[in-house]
C-alpha cells in the first residue's frame, strides 16, 4: 500500500500541534515543540518521515519564508517610523551588524572556512520578534525600552536580510571565481538588493489594483496568497532575494492602501499551519548524528552572537543618546532567533552543500537554546528596566 503525501502532511500537523501543547505546559514557546516534533518523527530518530520526503517538502519552507517576510513588511508604516524617529533604526543596524561581524571574525579566527563563517555571521544578525513580543504582551510592559524594542525587532530582520544578501553574493563569487568579475563581485549584492526592493515595491502597488474590485475576505485571501507566491517565485527566477522582495511588497502595501491592515489580518489566519509545518520539517532535517562534530562552532556561535547583539545595541543607543535604561537593557531583549534564521540557514545550506548539514545543525540547535532562554532573559531585562510591574 502506497502512503499518500497528504498522510505525512497530516502527521506533521498533528505531531506539531501535540508537541506545541506539551511544551506550553512547561512554559516554552510553541516553536520549540514544533522543532522537537520534527526531530522525533524525522529521518534521524523514529524515521516516520524519510530523508527523500523531507527534501521534497522544501516548498513548505519557501511558502513559509515568503509569508514571514511579507508580514515583516507590515511593520514599516511611515507614520509609525516618523513617530519613533531614527533611534530604533540606528540600534537595529548596529546590533544586527555587530553580531554579524563578531561571529564571522571569531569563527574565522578559530580556523573555520571563511565561507561558512561569513554565512553564519550574516544569519546571526536575525532576531525572532514573535517570542519577544509575546513577553511584552503577557506582562503588559510599558516604557522607553519596550517602545524601542518593538521598533527594533521589526527592523532587525530587514537588516539581516540585506546582510545575508551581501554575504551570499560574496560566497557565490568565492565559489565560482571563473564566472565572476571584479565589477560583479562589488556590485552583485547591490544589484540583488535594489532589484528586490524595486520589484517588491512595484508588486506592492499592483497588489492594490485587485483589492479595489474584490471586497470579500475570501477573494482577498486568494489575492494575498497569489501575490506572495508570485513575488517569491519571480525573485527566484530573476536571481533576487525572495525574502527582501516579499518584505518590500508588504511595506508598500501597508503604506499605500487602507486595506493593507485587513490584508495582513487575513494572512495571519492562513499562515499558522504553514508555519507549523515549516518548523516541524526544519526539525526533521536536524541530523543528530553530527551534533558531536559541531561542538566548538556551535558554542562560539551561541555565545558570540549574544555578545554582539548586546554590544551593538548599546553602541547604537549611545550614538542616539537614548535613555539610560535603553542603553543597558534593550540588548538583553534581542536573543530569540527562529523563523527567518532557520530559513536563511536553508538557503545557506543549498549554497554550500558540503557544509549544509553543519550549518543547519548549528542554527537549529542555537534556535532551541535561544527559544528556551530568550523569553526569560527578555523578561529579566524589561523587569530591570522597571517596565514590568511585580
Amino acid at each position: 500500500m502506497t502512503v499518500s503525501v497528504l498522510f505525512y502532511l497530516a502527521l506533521i500537523l498533528f505531531s506539531g500541534l501535540i508537541f506545541g501543547r506539551v511544551v506550553k505546559l512547561i512554559k516554552l514557546p510553541n516553536v520549540t515543540g514544533y522543532l522537537i516534533a520534527g526531530l522525533i518523527i524525522g529521518p534521524y530518530c523514529f524515521r516516520l518521515l524519510s530523508l527523500d520526503l523531507v527534501t521534497e517538502l522544501e516548498i513548505i519552507s519557501e511558502m513559509a519564508l515568503a509569508f514571514i517576510a511579507f508580514s515583516i513588511g507590515a511593520e514599516f508604516k511611515l507614520s509609525y517610523l516618523k513617530e519613533v524617529g531614527l533611534t530604533p533604526v540606528i540600534i537595529a543596524v548596529f546590533e544586527a551588524l555587530t553580531a554579524s561581524v563578531l561571529v564571522t571574525s571569531v569563527l574565522a579566527l578559530f580556523g573555520f572556512d571563511f565561507e561558512i563563517a561569513l554565512l553564519l555571521g550574516a544569519i546571526a544578525a536575525a532576531t525572532a520578534p514573535a517570542a519577544t513580543i509575546m513577553v511584552v504582551k503577557q506582562y503588559k510592559a510599558k516604557g522607553p525600552v519596550t517602545q524601542t524594542l518593538l521598533s527594533v525587532v521589526a527592523l532587525d530582520d530587514a537588516v539581516a536580510l540585506m546582510a545575508f544578501g551581501f554575504a551570499m553574493a560574496i560566497v557565490n563569487t568565492m565559489q565560482h571565481p571563473e564566472k565572476s568579475s571584479v565589477f560583479m563581485s562589488v556590485f552583485s549584492p547591490v544589484i540583488e538588493i535594489f532589484g528586490s526592493i524595486a520589484l517588491g515595491f512595484a508588486l506592492g502597488m499592483l497588489f492594490t489594483i485587485p483589492l479595489r474590485f474584490f471586497k470579500k475576505d475570501s477573494n482577498r485571501t486568494i489575492i494575498t496568497v497569489g501575490f506572495v507566491f508570485l513575488g517569491s517565485s519571480l525573485a527566484t527566477m530573476l536571481g533576487l532575494s525572495p525574502l527582501l522582495l516579499c518584505m518590500c511588497m508588504g511595506a508598500m502595501l501597508v503604506n499605500v492602501t487602507k486595506a493593507g491592515d485587513s490584508v495582513f489580518k487575513l494572512a495571519e489566519n492562513i499562515t499558522p499551519p504553514i508555519f507549523l509545518m515549516f518548523f516541524v520539517v526544519s526539525g526533521a532535517e536536524l541530523n543528530v548524528n553530527i551534533l558531536p562534530q559541531i561542538g566548538v562552532i556551535g558554542i562560539l556561535y551561541v555565545f558570540v552572537r549574544v555578545v554582539g547583539k548586546a554590544l551593538g545595541a548599546y553602541i547604537g543607543a549611545v550614538i542616539m543618546k537614548a535613555p539610560e535604561p535603553v542603553k543597558k537593557y534593550v540588548g538583553l531583549t534581542l536573543i530569540p532567533q527562529a523563523g527567518v534564521a532557520i530559513g536563511l540557514s536553508l538557503i545557506a545550506a543549498q549554497t554550500l552543500p558540503d557544509y549544509g548539514p553543519k550549518i543547519r545543525a548549528v542554527i537549529l540547535c542555537a534556535t532551541l537554546i535561544y527559544e528556551l532562554i530568550g523569553p526569560v532573559v527578555t523578561k529579566i531585562g524589561l523587569k530591570k528596566a522597571g517596565e514590568i510591574k511585580d
